[in-house]
């Protein structure tokens, strides 16, 4: 049920991601406009990551899911039913909230309720799994907006996800022994040291910009530029756009536990996986905005399995921060690393956006492929800095950890 709850927020997150047209016509909103709503989910999402722990360990997965999974529900209802953009605006913020609330509560729940070298299989597979939601977000929620309208195609959704919250709080309990379990009182002074500790380890900062360089692209267009480019500035229809961007969310559920295995066995090569990655995106991504005229399926095709790699390599952010600290420490370690992905996809979000209102004056969808690739190009600069920073933090990492000291954390963190 806490896996149900987690893959309905990806939905949720995901499913403007096939509606920017017809919410840039529904709202009469510019780009920069529609790049607002992912803008403040990104921020939101990406601001709550360490205070949603704190909350945790207070009050318990169960009841911060639940709250989560309750957010959820409402902002979807009230974005269904919004016709003008503060309205459709403010659901959009509680989207962020209730999606936030979510994941940390399912690695919680994991550890609570699997032990020993079962935590991490359990965990690598309910983030693949999870990823269902996005698969939904696209074609299906193409086929409800296109038939069923938009009222109703978002009403549905809020529908599925009133019944997973019913379920959130009629199954989920904190551990087999107790269905609430609550925590000591945190105070602001001990968060802060441990974040201060946190962020002083080469490796948690080599984690940071592992996570900030590799999911951008991928973030991007699934939660809101894809569908856009590719119809827009590809020249897809409709259908063909939604099913490329499944084939997204697939080569993140077949590379998650390749990548996962490959670090495993391999950590000293964990930042050299990084560089490979990223450079295997900006090389396609090259050729995309390179080619003459429209791209070719296959080439658009390769694109989707490449930018859907770089969304599992983010993980090799979190591996870095627990090979790197204390397990007292972990929890703040990665609420500083996941806030670097989402920090990088906001600016992104918001760049692509603001090109586009440049190249294409004027309120609506009627952006055109000049445009998209003047937009797309915003991504090359966030490339170059996290790319050399990733470079300059594992020269730092490697000059105070050998490889076979390396190698033994790792193994012993397992």
């Amino acid at each position: 049920m806490g896996l149900l709850a987690y893959l309905l927020a990806i939905f949720h997150r995901s499913s403007l991601a096939v509606a920017g047209l017809a919410a840039a016509d529904r709202f009469d909103i510019s780009a920069a406009q529609l790049a607002t709503f992912t803008t403040l989910q990104l921020l939101l999402y990406a601001g709550m990551q360490v205070p949603v722990g704190v909350l945790v360990d207070r009050f318990g997965p169960r009841s911060v899911m639940l709250t989560g999974a309750v957010l959820l529900t409402l902002a979807q209802a009230g974005f269904a039913v919004a016709d003008d953009y503060g309205t459709a605006l403010l659901a959009r913020v509680f989207v962020g909230v209730g999606d936030a609330m979510t994941w940390i509560c399912l690695l919680r729940l994991v550890s609570s309720w699997f032990t020993g070298r079962r935590i991490p299989f359990v965990t690598a597979l309910s983030g693949t799994l999870g990823q269902l939601g996005a698969v939904a977000a696209a074609a299906p929620m193409t086929w409800a907006l296109g038939q069923l309208g938009w009222t109703a195609a978002y009403l549905f959704a809020a529908g599925v996800s009133a019944l997973a919250t019913l379920a959130v709080a009629l199954v989920v309990h904190d551990s087999p022994a107790n269905r609430v379990v609550r925590g000591s009182v945190l105070t602001v002074a001990a968060v802060r040291a441990s974040l201060r500790a946190s962020w002083d380890q080469p490796g948690t900062r080599l984690g940071f910009w592992t996570h900030f360089v590799t999911q951008f692209s991928a973030t991007a267009m699934t939660l809101l530029w894809g569908f856009p480019f590719l119809v827009r500035g590809e020249g897809l229809s409709e259908a063909r756009a939604g099913l490329l961007l499944s084939l997204v969310v697939v080569a993140v559920m077949y590379s998650g536990p390749a990548i996962g295995w490959l670090i495993g066995r391999h950590p000293w090569h964990r930042s050299t996986a990084t560089i490979c990655i990223v450079w295997s995106i900006v090389a396609v991504w090259t050729a995309v905005l390179l080619w003459p005229g429209p791209a070719p399926l296959w080439l658009l095709v390769v694109l989707t399995q490449v930018i859907g790699i770089g969304g599992p390599a983010s993980m090799i952010g979190f591996d870095l921060a627990r090979t790197s600290n204390p397990a007292e420490r972990l929890a703040s370690a990665n609420g500083i690393i996941n806030q670097a992905g989402f920090s990088a996809s906001l600016v992104v979000v918001v760049a692509i956006g603001l090109v586009l209102d440049w190249r294409t004056p004027g309120a609506g969808s009627d952006f055109d492929a000049d445009a998209f690739r003047w937009a797309m190009a915003v991504q090359y600069p966030l490339w170059a800095v996290g790319l050399l920073q990733v470079w300059r933090y594992r020269r730092r990492v490697r000059a105070v950890v050998d490889r076979l000291e390396l190698t033994a954390r790792a193994r012993a963190a397992d």
